[in-house]
């Protein structure tokens, strides 16, 4: 008997692709990859994988409704006419997210309003009592999405965001989003298979999530909830069986994963969440400055980082970012160097030439993953290299 439903695991811009792959790779089935979305088919076994194991996904939903609406009266007409007596009861709490992109509706707290107005008429026509909004911890999280005409009502199983991996409790300034962290990692081809280094590691995320990839350890697996362990048809044996199975399905890491900082306080960030993950057996933290070390394992070495944003350089951008450049060539054989930065002008004092762009999104800031290939001693890469 099939038991799959339709789901969708959101994701960031950019990340489509590789969301779609780690879907294929899990099992899913009918994968379609949208914008900022990848829609798949599963059964209850497959989301709670989903939500344990994706490592670029921010949240996977369940669709249980669809219709099209053109203004507020029919949207209420439409919520109040469904059968919510199968996810909710009168002691359940709820809570509602809604995405507008409409010309017919522009306010999506209103909409949120508007939907809840109608849930809890519903209830109170057919139980006498209503069901409580509580919009930090609620038993069931409802996704409202309206694109023009179109309204789409979907179940949360993720509940907050799956880039809080629960690891990290130490953080910087502006610490990378773990999602973000995991996609960049992946676009760059990351696979575990050679040393690493993040020289500017700041709080260690992209350590740990290196070395989760390289060890295929589920991405969730230090979450203390998903939105679906309140659920009704919530099954925690199946769940255990997930976490299980997941688990035997990690591997063994024979190289060295490595992060940099140049502040104490940093580095001590950065041991504490790599020790929350409890990974600290795989990852060593040094208090350097990039720009005074040189690379120290011999073969290929695969380094990706986040260097400051230009607001805490003291203005110091041109100098920085030329001795990123000055430390690669002089120090770096044998190096696949990946950088994420939003400062696009500053990429022309690095002095060598990208061999990839990748357009992504650091919050709201349109950024770029840029690499730089650092031959092993040849004179022609000095060249291939040079602006």
């Amino acid at each position: 008997m099939n038991n799959n439903f339709k789901m969708v695991a959101k994701t960031l811009f950019g990340f489509e692709e590789i969301l779609a792959k780690e879907l294929r790779n899990l099992g899913a089935g009918n994968v379609v990859e949208g914008v900022r979305s990848v829609s798949f088919e599963g059964d209850t076994g497959f989301m709670y994988k989903a939500n344990l194991c994706l490592r670029t996904a921010i949240k996977i939903i369940k669709p249980i409704h669809a219709f099209t609406v053109r203004n507020e009266e029919e949207l209420y007409k439409h919520i109040y006419a469904f059968d919510w007596a199968s996810y909710l009861s009168p002691e359940t709490t709820f809570a509602i997210d809604t995405t507008v992109n409409s010309e017919n509706f522009t306010h999506s707290l209103y909409v949120s309003q508007k939907t809840k107005d109608a849930i809890v008429d519903k209830f109170r026509q057919t139980d006498g009592i209503r069901p409580d909004v509580d919009v930090k911890f609620p038993d069931l999280r409802i996704n409202i999405h309206i694109h023009d005409t179109h309204c789409n009502v979907s179940l949360d199983s993720s509940g907050r965001s799956l880039h809080h991996r629960g690891y990290r409790t130490a953080t910087n300034i502006a610490p990378i989003n773990e999602v973000l962290a995991a996609g960049l990692l992946l676009l760059s081809g990351w696979d575990g298979q050679c040393d690493f280094l993040d020289p500017m590691c700041g709080s260690g995320t992209f350590l740990t999530e290196a070395a989760m990839i390289a060890c295929n350890i589920p991405a969730n697996i230090n979450r203390k909830e998903f939105a679906f362990e309140k659920w009704d048809d919530f099954d925690q044996d199946l769940y255990d069986k997930i976490v299980t199975g997941s688990l035997k399905k990690t591997r063994e890491f024979h190289y060295k994963i490595l992060g940099y900082d140049k502040a104490p306080s940093a580095v001590r960030k950065a041991q504490d969440n790599i020790g929350n993950a409890n990974l600290s057996e795989y990852i060593q933290v040094e208090q350097k400055d990039f720009f005074g070390t040189e690379k120290t394992n011999e073969g290929k070495l695969h380094m990706v980082f986040n260097p400051p944003y230009g607001e805490r350089l003291d203005l110091e951008m041109e100098t920085f970012y030329t001795s990123i450049g000055d430390t690669l060539k002089k120090g770096y054989p044998g190096t696949d160097a990946w950088l994420i930065t939003s400062n696009l002008e500053a990429l022309k004092f690095v002095g060598l030439r990208p061999s990839r762009k990748i357009k992504v999104f650091n919050s709201q800031l349109e950024s770029r993953l840029v690499k730089y290939v650092m031959y092993e001693g040849s004179k022609k890469a000095k060249y291939q290299n040079r602006e």
